[in-house]
Formats: C-alpha cells, structure tokens, sequence
C-alpha cells in the first residue's frame, strides 16, 4: 500500500507541474478565454464640409512592442468627407479600451475652414470627446 500511496503521491506532483508550464508556456490563451469585448463606438462630425484622415484602433495588438514596432496594421485609415448632420461612425470590439480603442482625425486640405470633432464612447458610454480646428485625437490612454 505505501508504494501505491507514493505512486499517487509522484503523479499528482507531475501534473501539478504540467498544469504549472503549459499556463506559463501560453499564458495569453487561458486570458483570451476570460476576455470581455467591449462595444467601441467612434463618432467623427464636422461643422462644415471637410476632407479628413482618420485613424482609428479596431484591434488590440498583442502587445504594446508590436504596436510600437509597426502600428499601421492595427490602425486602419479612411479618407472620409465630413458635413455637416452626416457622421462618419465605426463601431468596433476591444479587450482593452482603455488601452487600444482611439480615433485620430487631420484635415486633408488645409484651404477648408471648420471644425473637427471626435465622440469615443465604450458599451454606450461617452468617454471622451475632442475638437479643434485641424484636428482632434479622442482617446482614454494619453499619448
């Protein structure tokens, strides 16, 4: 019996060190299981008839050096017409919001005389907002 007991013992002490690696070996998995999406709603409105550059996050990177690295692929650009009572409005899914989701608006001529502005909202809650004359960032992280 005591070899049985020990045997018991010996295995239940290897899996505990399997379980142990494998989630040190793909942490991000056993996350990315738990993870929440949360609901992003970019709103981008001019005062007057505009040609603009937007940028926004639709993706969380994987990691703050990938985005750093390279951050065009988690940052698509549209090149959009702005008027007045007609948004432009793209709603997207993140992990980390308060992390990744941000818009990012420039004018594209600068002969045009008006007003940009950016609405960020997260499972329907504004959380920020911006504006300026040749620009707007709106974003929860300060860049």
């Amino acid at each position: 019996m005591a070899t049985r007991r020990g045997y018991d013992a010996f295995a239940a002490g290897i899996l505990a060190v399997v379980v142990v690696v494998l989630a040190e070996v793909n942490p991000a998995t056993a996350r990315a299981d738990d993870s929440v999406m949360h609901q992003v709603r970019y709103t981008v409105t001019a005062d007057q008839r505009l040609q603009v550059d937007i940028y926004y996050r639709d993706v969380d990177p994987p990691s703050w050096a990938e985005y750093s690295h390279n951050p065009y692929p988690f940052s698509p650009k549209e090149e959009a017409t702005l008027e007045p009572g007609k948004p432009w409005v793209r709603d997207v899914a993140l992990v980390d919001p308060e992390q990744w989701a941000t818009v990012a608006i420039s004018r594209a001529s600068i002969r045009a005389v008006g007003t940009v502005r950016c609405e960020l909202a997260v499972d329907g809650v504004v959380v920020d907002t911006a504006d300026g004359p040749d620009g707007a960032l709106c974003s929860l992280r300060p860049w």
